[in-house]
């Protein structure tokens, strides 16, 4: 039984240790113990620590048992199961007390008038203990009724609901920050040189077949004019180079080839050519790209 206690003992302190780490240390998502990996040290060492203070005690125990004399070891060992006997009666009476039954020599006292071929009924008390959770239920139901009844309480579906539309929110709020889950209505013109550079590279691999190194269209438009087929500014270029342009003549889709922060970077780079001019610059086509309410000159790359 000691040996028991001591691995409960153990176990609890360890256990102890680790919700106190989880809640005491500032963290995201992730466990503590995955921020911070030194924690599987510090909890190692108070493991060792935790079963050296147990065996060291067991073996201090055993050393003073076997130090005294057969007299006093027999009283002492008399002690020790007079406590024990102590406990199991007071656990039997509690298990007792909470089946409230009769004892079968004395059934003859709560036998019931009801008699069915030889076959009696005893008239015997509630379990306590089923009587107990009974009036904890009513309780319960009480104070449910009046939280959520009387003073409007969150109900269950309304936490859902709360939880969802903070989820999105912190959903939108990351895509804003990820590069790799930017779409048509996250993207922002990158204006840093190393994303034009980026973009550039990405140009001169897979665009110039059609509008040329510098712009200026071949077999696709202009890109330094003012002029847009399927719209101008970040937004609609981002959504151009990652669908495709028309369907049967325009460009293909680039989404299966480049990543979307490429496409930003292309996209950013692309408008970054408007005004300057190309060696044979192709006539415009398409529409006269207007600034969109809301849409500054930076944004749509004029």
């Amino acid at each position: 039984m000691n040996q028991v206690y001591s691995i409960l003992r153990v176990v609890g302190l360890v256990a102890l240790a680790i919700v106190l780490a989880q809640i005491t240390l500032e963290n995201t998502d992730k466990s503590a113990f995955e921020v911070y990996p030194f924690l599987w040290l510090i909890l190692g060492v108070i493991f060792l620590v935790a079963l050296a203070i147990e065996i060291s005690a067991g073996a201090l125990h055993s050393v003073l048992y076997k130090s005294l004399t057969p007299e006093a070891r027999a009283q002492f060992d008399h002690t020790e199961n007079s406590k024990k006997e102590a406990k199991l009666e007071l656990w039997r009476k509690a298990y007792k007390n909470l089946l409230d039954k009769k004892p079968v020599e004395n059934e003859g006292e709560i036998i019931l008038d009801h008699d069915y071929d030889g076959i009696r009924e005893l008239d015997n008390n509630l379990p306590p203990w089923w009587l107990y959770g009974f009036y904890a239920t009513i309780i319960f139901a009480f104070v449910y009724m009046i939280n959520y009844h009387v003073y409007g309480g969150t109900t269950q579906k309304e936490e859902y609901l709360i939880e969802v539309a903070e989820a999105e929110i912190e959903i939108a709020e990351y895509k804003k920050n990820a590069k790799g889950l930017l779409t048509t209505n996250t993207v922002e013109l990158l204006t840093e040189e190393a994303d034009l550079t980026a973009g550039k590279s990405v140009f001169l691999a897979n665009c110039i077949a059609c509008h040329k190194a510098d712009g200026g269209g071949g077999i696709g438009p202009n890109l330094t004019d003012a002029y847009w087929i399927l719209g101008g500014g970040i937004k609609n270029v981002f959504n151009t180079v990652t669908e495709g342009g028309r369907p049967g003549k325009g460009m293909v889709a680039w989404k299966t080839n480049l990543k979307p922060d490429e496409i930003a970077q292309v996209a950013s780079y692309v408008l970054s050519l408007h005004g300057t001019t190309p060696a044979e610059p192709k006539e415009p086509e398409g529409e006269l790209y207007e600034v969109e309410s809301g849409e500054t000159a930076e944004t749509q790359g004029k």
